[in-house]
């Protein structure tokens, strides 16, 4: 049996694909070798993935593509910590960016952007990625990513700056508190998370001008300070991955077009894409 996982911040997706079956799906947390140890991951798998865990001797081959896996340490953590659970399985750990690449540009040449949680671009040559200067993280980059529109949520609020019948419901939807905000950002694991947690109002919001403004000031400011960083960026398709590409498309097809950004395709979730892709170069 083959494993294919597509991993960000917040969550992960598993695809096991079981010969004359359908493939079975199951989710855990993100599993973002920056923010957790090897043991930290082992022990994420061992309280949610007991399901996964139970095929353990049938699977033969696993593809880990992850947030924060752009660098040989960081495959190391998650490679040992899978392979304490999987341990008859070959284990193959890659970034997220490429898995993403492979879901929607395949074989062909590309641009590929994530928009979840938080936010990277790369270009792909048909075989490999060739990252960029981007993927600061959400404290220094993340431009129009969940992160970055929660961050900005947040900030009104607190700074007073939202129009009043917007301020209200989002009071009524959080009840936040300063100290809550300061204790959950600085001083808890996982702040990149709870703040991209906040993105979903928008959602609640969209139609607001408000609303429209905040998403074109995001997603514009990630078209200028990463797409257009490519000096060619308009002889490619530009494909996107994430759940606010893929909720917000509507918006982002619009600034593609007035800024002369070809757009591909929108998918929120590669890792379909990414295990069909797996099995057919197999």
């Amino acid at each position: 049996m083959i494993l294919v996982a597509d991993s960000g911040s917040s969550k992960t997706d598993w695809l096991l694909a079981i010969p004359q079956q359908e493939a079975q799906q199951f989710r855990t947390s993100g599993l973002n070798p920056y923010f957790l140890s090897e043991k930290d991951i082992v022990k994420i798998l061992q309280e949610q993935a007991a399901d996964l865990i139970a095929f353990a001797a049938d699977i033969t081959e696993i593809y880990f593509f992850g947030a924060g896996c752009s660098s040989p340490d960081r495959h190391e953590i998650v490679s040992n910590a899978i392979s304490q659970l999987f341990p008859k399985a070959y284990v193959s750990v890659d970034s997220d960016l490429l898995g993403s690449a492979y879901a929607t540009c395949g074989h062909e040449k590309g641009l590929c952007c994530v928009l979840g949680t938080g936010s990277n671009i790369s270009f792909f040559d048909g075989e490999d990625i060739h990252a960029g200067q981007h993927g600061l993280g959400f404290v220094l980059g993340d431009e129009g990513s969940g992160t970055w529109f929660g961050k900005a949520l947040i900030t009104d609020y607190l700074y007073g700056k939202m129009p009043a019948d917007i301020d209200a419901k989002f009071e009524a939807a959080y009840h936040l508190t300063r100290e809550d905000v300061i204790k959950n950002v600085y001083q808890k694991p996982g702040g990149n998370s709870y703040l991209a947690a906040f993105s979903r109002f928008l959602s609640q919001i969209r139609e607001t001008e408000y609303a429209q403004k905040l998403l074109h000031d995001g997603l514009l400011e990630f078209i200028d300070t990463n797409i257009k960083s490519y000096p060619q960026y308009n002889k490619y398709k530009c494909n996107f991955v994430g759940s606010i590409a893929y909720v917000f498309a509507d918006e982002l097809q619009e600034l593609c077009k007035v800024t002369g950004v070809r757009t591909g395709k929108i998918i929120k979730q590669p890792i379909h894409d990414l295990l069909q892709f797996i099995l057919e170069r197999n």
